[in-house]
């Protein structure tokens, strides 16, 4: 949307060739050298419309739909077909172009990896790698202070970055966006936990969309452009009821975009290329309106209409105990490698 046909200078600040030069060493550090956006194409606020685009809105107060500008845009620079490469809401965009009729080829990509048609989105195994060492870097402090120590994941309504983050490093108590909790229940377990540990301390995962019973997720801010208000703040809330209830020091920790920066693991690298070459294959051979995707450990690709279901869920009866709040992983047989 910020690229303007009428100004000679807005090709230059708004695109980026990916020419093999500029390109070569992306898949070595962490984000999109792109960069990214909360932006919604279909219902853009006056505040958030590119400064050339505001005097096109009637009404300041109500948001306006710019998908037939984009389409023009994509017209004008000569773009054959969009490699659109997200989560929920950069997929359900995709999905809206490819309804108007412009070539769209898909890429997974989410760290809370919910999006429905596939098993696994890249970002997924290195968020919850990172998770996983920084969880056992804080065993220093948590034992050597006593404490209990909160861990708050990213994770708005799929608790699986929390649930296998848990599963992984082995610790005692996990709250997931899917399941509210009972602070006094869960603080007496995180109690127990602690006094059985010979070093003392005890550990809990929180997702950032979790909620205490009879209470709502903890939201800040405006809404996005997709009506996503900011999450955070529960993590916050829970350790210090804790400390609360326990009178137990509390150590907490957000990891947040720590989850997310840096380098990909192995699998990440894997899965990228993988899906890369897949998706040149797919504009190779014609096809458009699909999604690549790994389904029961192989690649495949699925209809992009896939992403109109919602995101995935953490499956609660088979992964988790909702009386304990702990990951419980009763049967693997047929599921996922990461499991949901």
């Amino acid at each position: 949307m910020a690229y303007d046909p009428e100004d000679p200078g807005s090709r230059a600040r708004h695109l980026m060739p990916l020419e093999p030069a500029g390109a070569r060493t992306i898949d070595r550090s962490g984000g999109t050298i792109l960069h990214t956006s909360r932006t919604n194409p279909s219902a853009v606020s006056f505040k958030d419309a590119p400064a050339h685009l505001r005097t096109t809105f009637a009404d300041p107060a109500a948001k306006q739909d710019f998908t037939p500008l984009v389409l023009s845009n994509l017209a004008h620079l000569g773009i054959d077909v969009l490699v659109a490469i997200g989560g929920d809401d950069t997929l359900s965009f995709a999905l809206r172009l490819h309804r108007e009729g412009f070539p769209v080829v898909a890429i997974p990509k989410t760290m809370d990896n919910d999006v429905t048609g596939t098993d696994y989105c890249i970002g997924f195994s290195t968020a919850v790698t990172r998770s996983v060492n920084f969880i056992h870097a804080l065993r220093t402090s948590a034992g050597s202070h006593e404490r209990i120590a909160v861990v708050e994941l990213f994770g708005r309504y799929c608790g699986e970055t929390s649930l296998i983050a848990a599963y992984l490093a082995g610790v005692e108590r996990c709250v997931i966006s899917e399941v509210p909790f009972d602070i006094r229940r869960l603080a007496a377990f995180l109690t127990e936990d602690r006094a059985r540990n010979p070093s003392r301390y005890a550990m809990l995962t929180i997702s950032e969309g979790a909620r205490m019973e009879g209470g709502d997720m903890l939201l800040s801010g405006e809404a996005d452009a997709f009506g996503h208000r900011k999450l955070g703040g529960i993590g916050a809330v829970t350790a210090e009821a804790i400390k609360k209830l326990t009178g137990i020091g509390i150590i907490f920790q957000p990891l947040f975009y720590l989850m997310r920066s840096g380098s990909p693991d192995s699998l990440d690298l894997m899965v990228a290329l993988n899906y890369a070459s897949m998706a040149v294959e797919q504009i190779r051979q014609g096809a458009r309106g699909r999604m690549v995707a790994l389904q029961a450990g192989r690649y495949a690709t699925v209809d992009l209409e896939a992403v109109s279901g919602g995101a995935k869920r953490v499956d609660v009866a088979a992964l988790y105990d909702t009386e304990a709040y702990r990951p419980h992983i009763r049967q693997v047989g047929g599921k996922p490698m990461f499991l949901y």
